[in-house]
């Protein structure tokens, strides 16, 4: 996967990876690959992709923000690094379930963050500006929106993402499923240094 990318997109400078395997979906992070990419410069963005379709109710965000927390410690993830709840588009999330998951998160070593598709029709926008404004503030966003083309580093968009007004909007996945390696390109802001690890 590094060398389809290096050779077709540009040398990465970070990678998304995931906690936590899942049958058929995503493979987990493991030590062998964290030195793999530490020893070539990449930092990881940590991922949590274990909600399923039901994102609602203030406990269901505390079960699953300490199951993120338990697989990061596990995995020995340093302190201040970022933990990405991934909302997929087509979830059902309230309020409550992003507080939930804030406040626990907030409350550990790691960073509180959330991943999804923040165009103004969406779930996610909705509930996250039901929030109060301590978790809009305080929460990094990584949006998938609006979609372009896959690019190469050279020819990548400016950055220009939509998302929460109040957020920290550090991350922007501008394009999905490129052809020539099963990635999805992003940018990110300086600032997301400081979160990923």
């Amino acid at each position: 996967m590094y060398q389809c990318v290096d050779e077709n997109f540009g040398e990465p400078k970070i990678f998304g990876r995931y906690l936590g395997e899942i049958d058929g979906v995503s493979t987990a992070l493991n030590q062998d690959e964290i030195k793999f990419l530490h020893d070539k410069d990449i930092k990881i963005l940590v991922i949590y992709n274990h909600i399923t379709e039901d994102a609602t109710g203030f406990d269901n965000g505390v079960n699953h923000a300490e199951q993120a927390i338990e697989l990061s410690k596990e995995l020995e993830v340093p302190e201040g690094v970022a933990i990405f709840g991934d909302i997929e588009p087509d979830f059902s999330i309230d309020s409550e379930f992003i507080e939930g998951w804030y406040d626990t998160v907030n409350d550990s070593p790691y960073e509180p963050a959330l991943y999804g598709v923040f165009d103004e029709e969406s779930n996610i926008l909705a509930a996250f500006e039901e929030t109060d404004e301590e978790i809009q503030k305080n929460t990094i966003v990584w949006t998938a929106y609006p979609q372009k083309e896959p690019t190469s580093e050279e020819n990548a968009p400016e950055y220009e993402p939509q998302g929460p007004e109040h957020a920290k909007v550090f991350g922007w996945q501008y394009a999905i499923d490129a052809e020539s390696c099963n990635i999805d390109t992003n940018l990110f802001t300086e600032e997301m240094l400081d979160y990923v690890w």
